[in-house]
């Protein structure tokens, strides 16, 4: 074991980082889309059966949980999340994007699976069943680092920025399928196997990601950067094959191209405090107020609306899904549609533009709503709207993160900032909650939609400051790995 530590601490040269970003787009790419895109998919089916499925779980039929006991689903899921976060997160930086992406999938399989065969009352199966949702929300938040480190790390630098916001916005593809999913499982089966056959989804989808996610690469970048260059050579051939088969006519890469590493065994938390407290602050800050403003507004509106609709424009219960279909879709078409210009007009610009653009347009329906000229189907819409920007400034935030933090540390930093961001979160539900009271008063919700309104266009401003140019860079020229044994000092913060 000594020689191979030794060996590991050898210094390498690769250019493995420069033949991934000379690569056009080929199957391999379309392959790894699909599989990570499949992947996402989950967290918003998940969420979406979970909150479809609730008051099925109220009855004496099925399990005759209390709202109290209902409400705690939520909260027991999101810990799960922020604790899968952090502790995949490191271990994925230790052992490997892939291994992870397989082992999360599989925490998850696991525990939704389980969720679906609680039976009885009493308070032994209830402490089982969110069991079950804890160990799903661990598998779903160990994907968030895992999944945006892949992206990054094996996308081609010209088409980086678009893949990983499309991969991030296909959440909401799942939560589509999950509105589908309930409306049929509720409506065509039995009580009482309706709402366990809706949470059989996820588990079915899981296998068939995990099965996709076996004949993925592990991430060349990765590889390189503990010391396994041939294993790294060996992937990377695979991914170029892909390319020539494809008709690509690849060039050799110069050596002038390539990095120098001296590969380490491990990075903790202790050193990515350090990068937040003395080498990357600014981008500290960057990455935890794209993800806190975008988290907060997020969770206020998606937790919420069913009960604007239902206390102040009377619209039936069993019509809520309807309306949250919609929603999706414009959840969904504004990463698919916006993705390409972060690459082409840029981060700064699209991002900045995207809060800023969201946050005004709630500030605008927060006064039309205030002032009674909306209707259901008029609020729908204008929801539909903000956040068909606001869902794509989301996902690039996460892109943000990933991208603007060393490889060695970069599913830890992404799993820190994400925990962050869904503490804020949690907040917006309680808050909103709080202020749309029993729908007597619409004046405190319009503060509310202003203080959120604010809360997004804070990020906005923060990305315009702050923000990195990184379209069309290579991730090490964008941010030097800790590992690297140039001289030259790392990136500068943005001026």
């Amino acid at each position: 074991m000594g020689e191979v530590a030794a060996e590991a601490r050898k210094v390498i040269r690769s250019t493995v980082p420069a033949r991934l970003d000379r690569l056009q787009w080929s199957p391999f790419h379309t392959r790894m889309v699909a599989g990570l895109g499949a992947a996402w998919i989950l967290d918003g089916l998940q969420i979406t059966i979970s909150s479809s499925v609730t008051g099925e779980l109220q009855k004496p039929s099925t399990l005759g949980m209390t709202s109290t006991q209902i409400g705690l689903i939520a909260s027991v899921y999101l810990i799960g999340e922020m604790v899968g976060a952090l502790v995949f997160g490191k271990m994925s930086d230790r052992l490997g994007r892939k291994r992870l992406l397989i082992t999360t999938l599989l925490l998850y399989l696991f525990g939704t699976g389980l969720a679906a065969f609680v039976t009885g009352h009493h308070t032994g199966w209830l402490l089982f069943f969110y069991a079950t949702r804890f160990v799903a929300g661990m598998g779903i938040g160990g994907q968030y680092a895992a999944i945006n480190s892949a992206i990054d790390e094996m996308m081609p630098s010209s088409y980086r920025g678009r893949v990983d916001i499309w991969i991030n916005g296909s959440y909401w593809a799942g939560a589509i399928l999950g509105s589908f999913a309930s409306l049929i499982f509720l409506n065509a089966f039995a009580v009482n196997v309706g709402w366990r056959l809706a949470f059989l989804m996820g588990p079915v989808l899981a296998l068939v990601v995990i099965y996709v996610g076996r004949t993925l690469p592990e991430s060349p970048r990765w590889l390189m950067t503990h010391g396994r260059v041939e294993e790294a050579e060996r992937e990377l051939a695979k991914i170029e094959e892909a390319a020539i088969k494809a008709g690509q006519t690849l060039e050799p890469v110069g050596d002038d191209k390539a990095i120098e590493l001296v590969p380490e065994a491990q990075y903790g938390y202790v050193r990515f405090l350090f990068l937040v407290f003395h080498t990357y602050p600014r981008r500290a800050i960057l990455g935890a107020t794209l993800m806190i403003t975008q988290s907060f507004l997020y969770n206020a509106i998606f937790f919420t609306y069913a009960l604007v609709l239902t206390q102040f424009y009377g619209v039936s219960a069993t019509k809520v899904p309807l309306y949250g279909l919609a929603f999706s879709i414009g959840n969904l078409l504004g990463p698919l549609i916006l993705a390409p210009l972060f690459d082409t007009v840029g981060r700064k610009i699209m991002i900045s533009g995207t809060y800023l653009i969201s946050g005004a347009l709630l500030a605008v329906s927060g006064w039309l709503f205030d002032n009674h000229d909306l209707t259901a189907n008029s609020q729908t819409f204008v929801w539909i709207v903000i956040f068909f920007f606001a869902s794509a400034g989301a996902s690039a935030a996460y892109l943000t993160v990933s991208e603007t933090w060393p490889i060695e540390i970069r599913a830890e930093a992404i799993a820190v900032f994400f925990a962050i961001a869904q503490v804020f979160g949690a907040l917006g539900p309680l808050f909103y909650g709080w202020l749309i009271g029993d729908g007597t008063s619409r004046t405190p919700l319009f503060i509310g939609y202003l203080v959120g309104a604010g809360i997004m266009m804070i990020g906005g401003i923060v990305e315009i400051f702050l923000g990195i140019n990184a379209e069309g860079q290579s991730l090490e020229s964008i941010t030097k790995p800790l590992t690297s044994t140039s001289s030259e000092p790392a990136v500068a913060e943005p001026a």
